[in-house]
C-alpha cells in the first residue's frame, strides 16, 4: 500500500510536535539528549525530516534515559503513550517509544500480524554508553549486537529474530558493565543495544558539548560534528539522494485520526 504524502507529512506534523515536547521535558528537567539517525540525516541534509521517513529517533546518555523513564509518564500530555515493557505489556522492545493518540501506523514487520500494542506513529528514544577505545571492545560490541539481534523480537532491524528476553538481557548486562560514564577523554560512545541496528560507535569528543541544529525551523540538540555521526553511521554518501528504489519506509499504512 502506497502511503499518501499528504497523509504522511500530517504524521511528521504530529511527530514534531512530540519532539517540542519531549524537549521541553528535557529542558526542564536538565536531560542531555540529540536528534539521531535518519532524524540527524535529514536536518543535516534537508533541515527537517527527510521526505519519505516517518518517525523520529532519539538518544540519550543512559543515565538521561533512565532518568526519563522515571519521570516520562506523568510529564507528556494526553496526546503521547509513553510506551516501555512495563507500561505496555504486549511491547516486545527494550528502548522507549513516544507513541501518538492522534495518528496510527502499521509497519511493513507488522503488516498481516495479530498486533496488541499501542501502534501509535512513533518517536523512538536510545539509551547511549561509553565504551573503551580498544579493538577488544569494539570485536565486543560488534558480536554483542549480532548475538542481541537473534535473540530480539522481530522488526524492521530484527527481522529473523526470536524473541528470548533472558537471553538479551543478560548480553544487555554485558555492555552495560563495560559502561564508562562521560568524563573521560578518547572513549567511544555506542548504543546500548536496546535497539541494536548498526554498531557504530562515535569519537565522545565528537558529540559533546551538544549543539543546536535546525529541524523544521526548531532548534534542537545534535552531536558536535553531525558529519562525524553520520558518517560512522552510514556507509554511503549520506548527502547525495538515494535513488527512489533505495528511499524505504517503515510504514504499510498510516492513518490520522478525526
Amino acid at each position: 500500500m502506497a502511503i499518501n504524502p499528504k497523509e504522511l507529512r500530517q504524521a511528521q506534523l504530529i511527530m514534531l510536535e512530540m519532539l517540542v515536547e519531549f524537549d521541553a521535558i528535557c529542558q526542564k528537567h536538565n536531560l542531555k539528549y540529540w536528534l539521531d539517525s535518519g532524524t540527524l540525516l535529514g536536518a543535516v541534509r534537508h533541515k527537517g525530516f527527510i521526505p519519505w521517513d516517518d518517525d523520529i529517533d532519539l538518544s540519550m546518555p543512559v543515565e538521561d534515559y533512565n532518568r526519563f523513564i522515571e519521570i516520562g509518564a506523568s510529564e507528556l500530555s494526553d496526546n503521547i503513550f509513553f510506551q516501555t515493557r512495563e507500561t505496555d505489556k504486549e511491547f516486545k522492545f527494550d528502548y522507549i517509544k513516544l507513541r501518538s493518540n492522534k495518528a496510527s501506523i502499521v509497519e511493513f514487520h507488522e503488516k498481516d500480524r495479530d498486533i496488541a500494542y499501542h501502534q501509535g506513529v512513533f518517536v523512538d528514544i536510545f539509551p547511549m554508553l561509553t565504551l573503551q577505545n580498544t579493538e577488544f571492545h569494539q570485536a565486543f560490541y560488534k558480536d554483542a549486537f549480532k548475538l542481541i539481534r537473534d535473540v530480539s523480537s522481530i522488526s524492521l532491524h530484527t527481522p529473523n529474530g526470536k524473541d528470548h528476553p533472558h537471553v538479551r538481557k543478560a548480553l544487555l548486562n554485558a555492555l552495560n558493565e563495560m559502561h564508562e560514564g562521560w568524563e573521560k577523554e578518547n572513549l567511544k560512545v555506542i548504543y546500548s543495544g536496546k535497539m541494536p541496528d548498526v554498531a557504530a560507535w562515535f569519537d565522545i569528543g565528537e558529540i559533546f558539548p551538544l549543539k543546536k541544529i535546525i529541524f523544521e525551523g526548531i532548534e534542537f540538540n545534535a552531536p558536535k560534528n553531525p558529519n562525524h555521526y553520520l558518517g560512522e553511521n552510514y556507509s554511503f554518501n549520506f548527502m547525495e539522494l538515494p535513488p527512489e528504489d533505495k528511499r524505504t519506509i517503515h510504514a504499510h499504512e498510516i492513518e490520522i485520526k478525526s
